[in-house]
C-alpha cells in the first residue's frame, strides 16, 4: 500500500485545483478519476460540452448577425449533429491534454478507476483491468461531482429521451425538443435547440424559475424566449410519460395539457455521485441526494482529515466556486493560512442570451430594508451595441442611497458573463457609485453601459433634479 499525503477522488473543478495546489506545496499527490481520461463531468459532459455547444450553434446559426441581416441569415444553411461534434471534440482534446500536462509537470500521480472507502485514511481502486490498488492518504478530498438525477417514470433510452449528460452526444438534431426542469441546466440547452429554431417547450412544475435572478432581469429573459417561441409550461407537473403513434416521446401534464416532440430532455436534478464510494468505512453519509454535508470555510466533512469540494457539496455547484473550494481544502489539509472568500462571487448562465448577475438583487434589498435606486442601460443604447446589431439586452445596478455603494449588478444579453466581472470587482472592493461616473470606459463598448446605468441612477437619487448629468 502506497502512502500519499494527499489523496483526490475525482478530478473535475475542484478536484484538479486542489491536487495541483497540494503538489506546488511539495506534497505527494494521488488522483483518482473513475473515467478513461482526466476532467471529470466539466470537460466531459457538462460545463465545457454544453458551452462548446453554445458556441457552435451561435456561430454557425449567424446568431449575432441577424440583427442585421435578418431572422433568415445563416451562415450554414443545414447544421449537422455532426458539425458540432467536430468543434466540441477539438475542445475537449485541448481541455484533457492541458489537464494532463499540468498533473505531469507538478508530479501528480493519476490512477484511473472507481475508488472506495477501506477505512478513514484507506482507499481501494478498481482499475479497469480488474486490479485492486490500495493507497493511504494523511488528506483526503472527495470531489466525484454529480450525475443526472433519472427518476424510474422516465424512460431515457438514449434515442429519443436523454439526461443532461447525454444531451450533448444527440446523434441528430431535432425539430422540436421537450425540456423538463428549468433549472440552470435546463434552460441553457432549452434556449440553445431554440437558437437552431427548434421549436422548444420548457416545462417547470413551480410558477416561476431561476427564481435566485433579479426579477425584473428574469422579465426580460422571458419575453425575449416568448417572442421566439419558446412555449413555456410553468406550474405544470409531468404526470406521466409515454410514446406516441409515432414513437415520440409525449408528456401529459397535470394541468390536462399534453406535449409530444421529437426529442425529450430531463433536466430536473442531479445527484451527487457518491453511492460507490463506502463512505460508512470513512464514518460518513450523504443527504438523499447523495451530497455531502461540510464547514463552508474549511470543506472540512465530519472526519477533519476527509474534505469534500464541488457539486458533491451542493450549492452553489458552479466550476469557478469549485476551484476555489478545491484549492482552500488544499491549504487547509496542509496549515497554509487562506484568505476569507469574497463576499460576493458572480452568476453565469450561459443561456442564449446570457444572464449574469453579482451582489444582492432588488428583492433582497427590499427585504433587507436598505434604501436604494436603481439604474438601467440597455445595450441599445451604447454604441457598441449598434455595431453588433443588438436589439436587446441589459443591465441593472443597485445602488445604496445612504452610502452610495453599489450593491448589485444584473446583465442579461450579449457578453454578460464577461461584464459581469467589472461589477463584482467594484462590490467586494466597498466601490460606489462615484467609480462609474469618474472613470473612462473604452469606447465603444459593452462596458459603456456601466457608465449609463451609474448615470441613470444618480439622476434619480442623487443629481438635483434641476440639473440632470447626461
Amino acid at each position: 500500500m502506497q502512502r500519499y499525503d494527499m489523496i483526490v477522488i475525482g478530478s473535475g473543478p475542484s478536484g484538479r485545483r486542489a491536487a495541483i495546489q497540494a503538489a506546488k506545496l511539495g506534497r505527494q499527490v494521488l488522483v483518482v478519476e473513475s473515467q478513461a481520461r482526466v476532467g471529470g463531468v466539466s470537460v466531459h459532459t457538462g460545463t465545457i460540452p454544453s458551452k462548446t455547444m453554445r458556441e457552435t450553434v451561435l456561430n454557425l446559426s449567424g446568431w449575432r448577425e441577424r440583427g442585421f441581416y435578418g431572422r433568415a441569415y445563416r451562415v450554414k444553411q443545414d447544421i449537422t449533429s455532426a458539425d458540432i461534434q467536430a468543434r466540441m471534440v477539438k475542445t475537449l482534446e485541448h481541455e484533457v491534454d492541458v489537464l494532463d500536462h499540468q498533473f505531469s509537470r507538478n508530479g501528480v500521480k493519476v490512477l484511473h478507476g472507481r475508488a472506495a472507502f477501506r477505512s478513514p485514511y484507506e482507499i481501494d481502486v478498481q482499475t479497469p483491468g480488474g486490479e485492486i490498488v490500495s493507497a493511504e492518504g494523511g488528506a483526503i478530498l472527495i470531489a466525484v461531482g454529480t450525475r443526472p438525477f433519472r427518476p424510474g417514470y422516465v424512460p431515457f433510452n438514449g434515442t429519443n429521451v436523454f439526461d443532461s449528460d447525454e444531451i450533448v452526444e444527440i446523434p441528430k438534431l431535432p425539430r422540436s425538443l421537450t425540456v423538463i426542469g428549468a433549472g440552470v441546466i435546463g434552460v441553457e440547452y432549452a434556449t440553445i435547440f431554440s437558437a437552431l429554431e427548434v421549436q422548444v417547450t420548457l416545462i417547470e412544475p413551480r410558477s416561476s424559475f431561476l427564481d435566485f435572478v433579479d426579477k425584473e432581469l428574469m422579465e426580460e429573459f422571458v419575453h425575449e424566449l416568448r417572442d421566439r417561441n419558446v412555449a413555456l409550461r410553468l406550474g405544470a407537473e409531468v404526470t406521466q410519460i409515454e410514446f406516441d403513434a409515432n414513437g415520440r416521446p409525449l408528456c401529459r401534464l397535470s394541468s390536462g395539457r399534453d406535449v409530444a416532440s421529437d426529442v425529450l430532455l430531463f433536466a430536473a436534478g442531479r445527484m451527487g455521485a457518491t453511492d460507490g464510494l463506502n463512505l460508512p468505512a470513512a464514518g460518513l453519509e450523504t443527504d438523499h441526494r447523495g451530497r455531502i454535508t461540510v464547514d463552508p470555510k474549511t470543506l472540512q466533512t465530519a472526519v477533519p482529515h476527509i474534505y469534500a469540494a464541488g457539486d458533491v457539496i451542493g450549492f452553489p455547484s458552479l466550476a469557478s466556486t469549485s476551484m476555489e473550494q478545491g484549492r482552500i481544502a488544499a491549504c487547509h489539509a496542509f496549515g497554509i493560512p487562506t484568505p476569507p472568500a469574497p463576499e460576493f462571487f458572480p452568476y453565469g448562465i450561459y443561456s442564449v442570451p446570457e444572464i449574469s448577475t453579482v451582489g444582492m438583487s432588488e428583492e433582497d434589498v427590499r427585504k433587507r430594508g436598505i434604501p436604494y435606486e436603481c439604474g438601467v442601460a440597455r445595450f441599445r443604447e451604447t454604441s457598441r451595441g449598434h455595431i453588433m446589431g443588438l436589439q436587446s439586452g441589459m443591465m441593472k445596478m443597485i445602488f445604496s442611497k445612504k452610502t452610495r455603494r453599489l450593491l448589485g449588478v444584473h446583465i442579461v444579453g450579449e457578453g454578460a458573463t464577461e461584464l459581469i466581472h467589472i461589477g463584482q470587482a467594484v462590490l467586494n472592493l466597498k466601490g460606489t457609485i462615484d467609480y462609474f461616473m469618474e472613470n473612462t470606459f473604452n469606447y465603444p463598448t459593452l462596458a459603456e453601459a456601466y457608465k449609463i446605468a451609474s448615470l441613470d441612477a444618480w439622476n434619480r437619487a442623487f443629481g438635483p433634479a434641476s440639473a440632470p448629468i447626461v
